[in-house]
């Protein structure tokens, strides 16, 4: 069953603009029809159909949906801005895997150069693949894709997190791997992990010192090496594993 993100009032949600076209246009829905629908709450609730006008959707509550779909723990990926379609990929696997943020981040070694006067159609475009793969996945929140950062906004943002790791490649050379098990084992839920990926050519040694200085340890994921796309799947599995799988 189609899953949507709209406003609502009590037990009533009303959906519009590309949601409303996708329900009436593409998947040719009628009154009575039946979706889910996820309020600003992250409530979720199997509605039905109630009313379809020239440019809304109205449908009604039938039962509200009990269960816990997101991580305990929210996971913020912060990655270095790669090449080609690669941000487009972490951005929508990373959404069905239960990231809580991206942040793509203006590294050294970063190929792509990020302009500020044309980037607004591809935050527009990454925040679209994020709705849509939290729609397709029954999330009940729709992850945030921010506009790129320097590292010194990152490391002003990373005040706030509970924990601070770098996904360093050197690290996992050596074998390192029990800092990523030690830090998920001294977390709780409700606190938060932000998570630095390098582009293509990896994190600078200079990028390294200057973010363990400002709180950030560097860790490995498993003895091999992973793409810049892979390496943000591998910690949200990790997490996953950890927080739900164990339990």
């Amino acid at each position: 069953m189609q899953r949507y993100f709209a406003k609502n009032e009590e037990d009533t949600f009303f959906i519009q603009e590309d949601d409303y076209h996708h329900i009436v246009r593409v998947m040719r829905m009628d009154i009575d029809d039946e979706i889910y629908c996820v309020n600003s709450l992250q409530q979720a609730a199997r509605c039905r159909i109630e009313k379809i006008s020239e440019n809304e959707v109205i449908a009604k509550v039938v039962q509200w949906l009990e269960g816990e779909i997101e991580l305990p723990i929210s996971v913020s990926i912060v990655s270095g801005l790669p090449k080609g379609d690669k941000l487009e990929w972490i951005i929508q696997k990373g959404t069905e895997l239960g990231a809580f943020k991206f942040i793509p981040f203006i590294a050294a070694r970063s190929v792509v150069k990020w302009d500020e006067k044309k980037g607004g159609k591809k935050l527009v475009r990454w925040n679209k693949i994020a709705k849509e793969a939290a729609e397709q996945s029954h999330r009940t929140m729709i992850p945030e894709v921010s506009s790129p950062i320097s590292i010194k906004e990152l490391i002003k943002l990373s005040e706030g997190y509970n924990v601070k790791l770098i996904a360093y490649e050197e690290e996992a050379r050596e074998g390192e791997s029990s800092v990523l098990t030690k830090s998920l084992e001294s977390m709780t839920k409700g606190q938060s992990i932000l998570a630095v990926f390098g582009p293509e050519g990896g994190l600078t040694e200079s990028e390294v010192a200057l973010l363990k200085e400002h709180g950030f340890v560097t860790c490995g994921l498993g003895p091999r090496i992973l793409r810049t796309e892979t390496a943000p799947l591998y910690l949200l599995s990790a997490v996953s594993y950890h927080f739900e799988l164990m339990e």
